[in-house]
């Protein structure tokens, strides 16, 4: 498993070189051309994660490999591709066109309650392939356009419609059903991986300060998937690159983000709701991963 990349490997292989201004808005977003970003001498792409979303529309006849399953597609088709699962494509055909946009979570989190997770195209084992009607290719074309549009505007608030027209290309995509055209790999890793993450996901949002995160450590998970902890956490690492510790705090501190921003709720209150036995277990966490405690995060 090649080592996750990052959104500064994506600019280094596609353009060669680092937008000025990336570590400032790496949190937001970008959108793409397709036919821009393809090098005749390119290396293939390869299979591995991502620290960023993606949503891609592409034409063409082409072969996605997402997880633990392969998806072949033919014509104009809409996919989604999370951070959680590792994914690469190729093309069996010549006539590659369309458009991507990709975006770090923090583009959609600090904006709506709740995580794209729980979408069902960026969920772990769903079926992130659209195929689309000529029709329908049009229509979301037209939406790529406007963002390309924005993204290039200097309109003080671009992000917000850009952030609109992403939110209604999501909403397209959940009216129409997804593509069936899959079949499993023998990856055990990638498939305990993306079991792992879709049950540490279910534990999410937290809807009320009585509700409480409870599968808090790589042993609390290996017994629910009656796997050892030890192949769990090997799994987890070879397949993301991170620990399942890491994956864990990160989606802790996400929650706590969400709790500390959008609820009235006190410390104590999301402390007991994230699973800390004591608010100063809680104020620990937070300011190891944040550098502020959350009473002053909060204020900020």
């Amino acid at each position: 498993m090649k080592k996750t990349e990052t959104i500064e490997d994506f600019y280094q292989q596609k353009f060669n070189w680092l937008p000025q201004n990336l570590h400032q808005d790496m949190m937001r977003f970008n959108v793409f051309r397709l036919e821009d970003c393809l090098k005749a001498d390119a290396a293939p792409m390869q299979y591995s994660r991502r620290d960023f979303y993606k949503i891609s529309l592409i034409r063409g006849r082409n072969a996605y490999h997402y997880a633990d399953k392969s998806i072949e597609i033919a014509g104009a088709t809409l996919i989604f591709f999370n951070p959680h699962v590792p994914y690469t494509w190729s093309s069996l055909s010549d006539d590659k066109t369309g458009f991507f946009c990709i975006f770090k979570d923090g583009f959609f989190n600090e904006r709506m309650r709740g995580g794209l997770n729980e979408l069902p195209m960026f969920m772990p084992g769903g079926k992130p392939a659209y195929p689309l009607s000529p029709q329908q290719d049009e229509q979301v074309s037209q939406l790529f356009e406007k963002m390309l549009d924005e993204i290039s505007s200097d309109y003080r608030y671009k992000y917000d419609l850009i952030q609109s027209y992403v939110t209604e290309l999501i909403h397209y995509a959940l009216k129409m059903e997804p593509s069936e055209t899959l079949y499993q790999h023998a990856d055990a890793k990638s498939r305990i991986t993306a079991v792992f993450t879709e049950l540490l996901e279910r534990q999410f949002p937290i809807e009320s300060p009585s509700q409480r995160f409870s599968l808090r450590s790589a042993k609390d998970f290996a017994e629910q998937l009656a796997v050892h902890v030890n192949h769990l956490n090997r799994s987890i690492r070879e397949t993301t690159g991170k620990t399942t510790t890491d994956h864990i705090a990160e989606r802790l501190l996400s929650e706590a983000i969400a709790l500390l921003k959008h609820t009235d709720w006190n410390i104590a209150q999301i402390s007991y709701s994230l699973g800390f036995e004591e608010p100063a277990h809680f104020n620990n966490f937070f300011k190891k991963q944040t550098q502020q405690t959350p009473s002053s995060y909060r204020i900020v």
